[in-house]
């Protein structure tokens, strides 16, 4: 989970299968490679989205464009670490110019390292932070004043259920999505009046790698959330009259047995 800037974002982004989609909105994902961000951007994508994409990854990024085109997609990626500055600068500038300015954001990004917290180590905090909350702020940044001059558009986070609740080796983790809901709720206020839809999703366990690859939490994965109920419940958010907002939606298992 160890961040760098290395070589990654010289990477030039790829742009596939531009069509004349020029009436289509544009939604940027980050961390789109796997899980929640994966099933997210095909979901937009077949509801007829542009989709930029984005991951620290440059060969895990290509395989997803090639997904992306193969299901007939409009998409452009770049590599980027999103908790670095330049990095999402690069990111944003490659997506707008490839496809145009963002109407959706979905901030998905997100680590999750859990452990006693006797055991959690400085770096481990400051990963955590970078990815799960710096990157809001400079995503966020990066996108917002575009959609204020046009008096439209959508940001939406992915926090979690403990957002709203604590666990035993979730220090670090719940710190950062309780501070992805305080963050979307004052943004939220500012924007509202611009048109500007501000969204958080806080899903419960949902079977992805980040719950996968940890041991602190054992849920029984058969019934568990799946990406997709995540990326499903982010386009019918979208999908409201421009002028409804929901602010905040709690996503369960129907039953976690």
């Amino acid at each position: 989970m160890h961040h760098s800037a290395g070589a990654e974002c010289q990477t030039q982004g790829d742009a596939v299968n531009l069509l004349d989609m020029s009436t289509s909105p544009v939604a940027l994902v980050t961390g789109a490679t796997e899980g929640i961000g994966r099933a997210t951007a095909f979901a937009l994508g077949h509801a007829a989205y542009r989709v930029g994409v984005c991951a620290r990854t440059p060969s895990r990024l290509r395989t997803l464009l090639d997904d992306l085109a193969q299901a007939g997609i409009t998409a452009a990626g770049h590599p980027a670490d999103v908790g670095l500055a330049a990095d999402v600068e690069s990111m944003v500038q490659t997506i707008t110019t490839a496809l145009g300015p963002v109407d959706v954001l979905v901030n998905n990004a997100g680590v999750a390292i859990l452990k006693p917290f006797d055991q959690l180590t400085l770096a481990d905090w400051d990963t955590t932070m970078a990815t799960n909350l710096r990157s809001l702020f400079l995503v966020t940044r990066a996108v917002l004043p575009g959609m204020r001059a046009r008096k439209r558009g959508s940001i939406v986070n992915i926090a979690s259920l403990a957002g709203r609740n604590g666990f035993a080796g979730g220090t670090a983790y719940t710190a950062s999505k309780h501070a992805v809901l305080g963050f979307g709720r004052s943004l939220m206020m500012e924007v509202r009046k611009e048109n500007i839809r501000v969204i958080t999703i806080c899903p419960g366990s949902v079977d992805t790698p980040l719950l996968r690859n940890q041991g602190m939490l054992t849920p029984n994965l058969a019934s568990v959330l799946a990406p997709e109920d995540v990326a499903a419940t982010v386009l019918h958010a979208l999908s409201l009259p421009e002028r409804a907002l929901v602010s905040e939606l709690d996503l369960r298992p129907t039953n976690p047995a």
